[in-house]
């Protein structure tokens, strides 16, 4: 989609056009979904549908914020890698708790009618599951850098933008961002040997 269809867009749901957020879920619904997966692949398909229907909802209520200094799907990439963190954390209170996550494969949104489309699992078990360890490790140090770094390398790994997607997306010149991912990748490199050899990281910022 070019940058005037996409202004066109946003200009159409500002004004409450149905069908306009009908293409605008269309367009975008499907991607957010895959992203939160590969956030957090030990999340289930219930736990990403939950989290998009936040993160739509927050499109809904906060459109008139998108000042168009980015691709409307990095802004959107943003919310959810915020709403998947905020009920990542609820996850762990329920947890602590004693709450239950329930578990579903074939969730789909009964309003919308659409569904996540996860990766295919081309892996065997075993393979699968050193995957999914690494993956959780990957996860829960970027939970621990947190901050500006693991919104910076959610951005470009995760959700596979460009240095100048994310430069307009955080506002900053492309050196400053492969200055600053660098940096990250390091710190999140020193964190992943910290955990691995059974030690608490120290805090970093940058």
């Amino acid at each position: 989609m070019s940058l005037d269809t996409e202004a066109l867009l946003i200009t159409r749901c500002r004004r409450g056009d149905a069908k306009a957020w009908d293409d605008l879920f269309d367009a975008h619904y499907a991607a957010a979904g895959r992203f939160v997966f590969q956030l957090a692949p030990d999340f289930t398909r219930e736990d990403v549908e939950e989290i998009c229907q936040e993160v739509f909802l927050a499109i809904i209520h906060n459109i008139k914020t998108f000042e168009g200094h980015s691709h409307l799907q990095t802004w959107i990439f943003r919310i959810a890698a915020n709403k998947a963190r905020d009920y990542r954390q609820r996850q762990h209170a329920a947890k602590r708790g004693g709450g239950v996550t329930p578990l579903s494969l074939h969730a789909e949104n009964p309003e919308t009618g659409l569904a996540i489309d996860p990766p295919s699992p081309a892996l065997g078990p075993d393979d699968s599951l050193m995957t999914a360890e690494r993956a959780a490790q990957v996860g829960e140090a970027l939970e621990h850098l947190g901050g500006p770094c693991q919104e910076i390398i959610e951005l470009r790994y995760f959700a596979d933008l460009s240095y100048e997607e994310i430069s307009s997306a955080l506002k900053l010149n492309p050196k400053t961002v492969s200055s600053r991912l660098s940096k990250c990748l390091d710190r999140l490199e020193e964190i992943m040997r910290v955990m691995i050899c059974g030690k608490k990281p120290k805090p970093f910022s940058v």
